[in-house]
């Protein structure tokens, strides 16, 4: 078991910044190839349908966004829970479950969504993230806008989720999927992190 110190850095951040980069980069491409007429949207998304001709949709998924409060509200996420879990684990291990937690997210798309439906967007990979410090820092106070009081970590990402799934139009198979690899990797660190906060 080892012992690990919550402390604020500036290079801590550096992992989840070029992530946000990346991800308003893909945007910013994305729109302009729409604008001038082509899409590139299709070779980026994930789907089942399309995925053995084009596998590397399972990785690009996760960094294209079409819509702007779709990349937002990811980055905003991304950057609250980025930060937190950073600090804790490290950024190899950030960068591990961020990743494997959106792959794992395109895993149960793939499996559970319509083979013609097409899924973009960094949630899964967010989801994770947040699995895994809803075990790692369950009592955590967070406030979810607009409700005004703040309440556990554990049940704000349970509430969020909640919510996702019965909106039309998104990915509840994705969140699952990487919400399920988050609490699964929180379980596996918590064993092994003696947090000191």
């Amino acid at each position: 078991m080892s012992s690990v110190r919550y402390r604020s850095g500036e290079g801590e951040l550096i992992p989840i910044i070029v992530l946000i980069i990346i991800n308003f980069v893909v945007y910013i491409g994305v729109n302009i190839a729409a604008f001038s007429g082509s899409s590139i949207l299709p070779y980026l998304a994930l789907s089942r349908s399309t995925v053995m001709q084009e596998p590397w949709t399972i990785l690009t998924y996760i960094f294209t966004h079409m819509d702007f409060f779709h990349l937002l509200a990811n980055m905003i996420t991304l950057y609250f829970y980025g930060s937190f879990l950073n600090r804790i684990t490290g950024p190899r291990t950030f960068l591990i479950i961020y990743f494997i937690g959106g792959l794992i997210s395109g895993l149960f798309v793939l499996l559970l969504s319509s083979p013609f439906s097409f899924t973009i967007g960094a949630s899964g990979a967010v989801f994770a993230l947040g699995g895994a410090l809803a075990v790692l820092l369950p009592m955590l106070k967070v406030y979810i806008i607009p409700i005004p009081v703040p309440m556990p970590l554990w049940v704000a990402i349970l509430i969020g989720f909640l919510v996702l799934a019965f909106m039309p139009g998104v990915s509840w198979q994705g969140h699952l999927g990487g919400l399920l690899f988050g609490l699964l990797a929180g379980w596996y660190l918590r064993g092994r992190l003696r947090l000191v906060l």
